[in-house]
């Protein structure tokens, strides 16, 4: 078993084995940031800080028998005593997330971390109903925004979907565009549909443009940055002269929405053909804007 969900297992059992699903990601919230490495990341969403990837995990348990689950609770159902697998730092962390917050409700550790951590209340829909003017304010206040044009670029390998998606949001991304061949991964959350998803969640929108990516069979046998380099040199010649119809759309999306960015998988650029790509797209006739990396 994955160590992140003995983790959320003996959670569970400090309380008892059962928790409610918004005070459970609000618990596990306050002990991952409590954590050098946190086992999972999470975004601002409905009700605050929300973790897709420990609900996915949750979601595995209650499948193989570990956890229960009905509409607003989980319940641990596994007898096995995991506070005794943790390492000593993680069981004195979440012990004193219990002492610490145990006794506090549904709107009361919203209303916490709310304040607390202003950035994670930003897609909030609750948040005028348990914050003061002041306090939202203070919310308000921690969303980013720019009226600045600039097209990004992010990878998403090293890390996980949560980071990935404050990355966009932090940077004020409106349109993500996935310019893979061929939008499948293995890693949890970056297929296209599920990405797709969980950008619109976030109020990102999602746009795939293939045609300026590269096939897969032509990725092989990349050891070297000379691999990589030889590569993106048939990719400049036999594709990016090809595609100036689908580089002026990115073009287009970028002027109309002023803050996108082009996805792929390598978090190097330079092993990436996003970065090819973007700096066709820069000098195309009518681009002033700036080019990051993110």
């Amino acid at each position: 078993m994955f160590y992140r969900r003995k983790i959320i297992l003996a959670l569970l059992q400090l309380f008892d084995g059962q928790l409610d699903k918004i005070r459970l990601q609000k618990l596990l919230f306050l002990f991952a940031n409590k954590q050098g490495k946190a086992e999972y990341d999470f975004i601002p969403y409905k009700f605050g800080c929300y973790s897709y990837s420990a609900n996915a995990d949750m979601t595995a348990m209650v499948t193989r028998g570990f956890l229960n689950e009905d509409e607003k609770t989980f319940t641990k159902k596994d007898p096995t005593d995991y506070l005794k697998q943790l390492k000593p730092a993680d069981l004195k962390l979440l012990q004193e997330v219990k002492a610490n917050y145990g006794k506090m409700s549904a709107n009361a550790l919203m209303k916490h971390t709310y304040i607390n951590f202003p950035f994670y209340a930003i897609k909030s829909e609750v948040a005028e109903n348990i914050l003061s003017q002041e306090e939202l304010e203070k919310v308000t206040k921690a969303k980013p925004k720019s009226n600045k044009t600039v097209l990004f670029t992010i990878g998403y390998e090293g890390i996980s979907l949560e980071e990935y998606l404050v990355r966009l949001l932090k940077n004020d991304v409106k349109v993500l565009v996935d310019v893979r061949n061929n939008p499948l991964s293995m890693k949890y959350g970056f297929s296209k549909s599920q990405l797709k998803k969980y950008c619109a969640s976030v109020g990102i929108d999602y746009m795939h443009i293939p045609e300026v990516g590269i096939q897969s069979d032509q990725r092989q046998e990349l050891n070297t940055q000379s691999d990589y380099d030889k590569l993106f040199a048939v990719y400049r010649k036999n594709n990016l002269s090809k595609t100036t119809t689908s580089q002026n759309e990115i073009l287009k999306l970028l002027k109309q929405h002023k803050r996108i960015a082009l996805t792929c998988f390598e978090a190097n650029i330079c092993q990436c053909h996003r970065k090819h790509l973007a700096e066709a797209i820069e000098a195309l006739p009518g681009f002033d804007y700036e080019v990051k990396h993110i």
